[in-house]
């Protein structure tokens, strides 16, 4: 794909952000775009995101089960970066139409305290970098028309990220095995999604690994500091104004966000 059409096509996405607008499936129009080409149009619309005034402060891993990887005919997760603007604290009120057609995820997010680069990130490197972890929701959001989307559309639009909502604490990955943590998402207090840590790669830890030395082969580093949404541990919740949401992780914590 040519460097002018991955920059008008960036620029549409990112007005489709600004905006709160929906536009048609990239794939349909241009059937034949790569995943790189993909993730060429989000560093578009990151660059213009940043040239606002948002700051990077870690990245969100997708597509981490293997039901949404035969829904999008992958076999391999995908990334997008994670902004200040798009960080909401425990207990916040979010107002629904800050987005266009949001779903929740309960996510467990890891905090770096070392550096990570690779290729060749192991499981205990990610282990050892990793200051602790904390119960999440991942805000999903798609500029794409109806979630009509395939692998190219999502990359392209950050992931499908829309914001975020950390708890108030974190706790040490120490004697915690992630992968049997179950969760628990609640909406208006029914439990409507369940899960467990396995749900993402088998492990979150093991979509660390993968994000690490993706990143490594482009010459990016994790930093010390930054935030990792490790990827879904259950289904995605549609949300509407008025809604009050919980998850809770066993052994790590719980997380609510209510909408208006």
């Amino acid at each position: 794909m040519e460097k002018e059409l991955i920059e008008e096509l960036g620029l549409g996405l990112y007005a489709a952000y600004q905006q709160s607008l929906v536009i048609e499936p990239i794939t349909n129009s241009y059937p034949d775009i790569t995943i790189k080409d993909a993730y060429s149009i989000q560093l578009q619309t990151l660059d213009k995101r940043l040239d606002s005034g948002e700051k990077i402060i870690g990245k969100k891993i997708g597509v981490t089960s293997s039901a949404v990887m035969n829904m999008l005919g992958v076999a391999q997760p995908d990334f997008g970066h994670l902004t200040d603007k798009m960080l909401y604290e425990d207990g916040a009120e979010i107002k629904q139409n800050s987005f266009i057609q949001p779903k929740a995820e309960g996510e467990i997010a890891f905090v770096l305290k070392k550096d990570l680069m690779g290729p060749g990130v192991t499981i205990v490197d990610v282990l050892n970098a990793t200051e602790g972890v904390m119960a999440c929701f991942e805000i999903v959001d798609s500029r794409i028309r109806d979630w009509d989307i395939k692998i190219q559309d999502t990359v392209a639009d950050n992931a499908s990220c829309g914001a975020f909502v950390l708890a108030s604490s974190m706790v040490s990955l120490q004697g915690l095995d992630v992968r049997h943590c179950g969760m628990v998402l609640e909406k208006n207090g029914e439990a409507v999604v369940t899960g467990a840590g396995a749900a993402s790669m088998n492990s979150p830890v093991n979509a660390v690994v993968w994000l690490a030395n993706t990143l490594g082969q482009l010459g990016i580093a994790l930093k010390a500091g930054e935030i990792i949404l490790s990827g879904a541990l259950g289904a995605m919740v549609p949300i509407t104004a008025g809604d009050n949401l919980r998850v809770s992780i066993a052994g790590i914590g719980s997380c609510s966000v209510r909408f208006s």
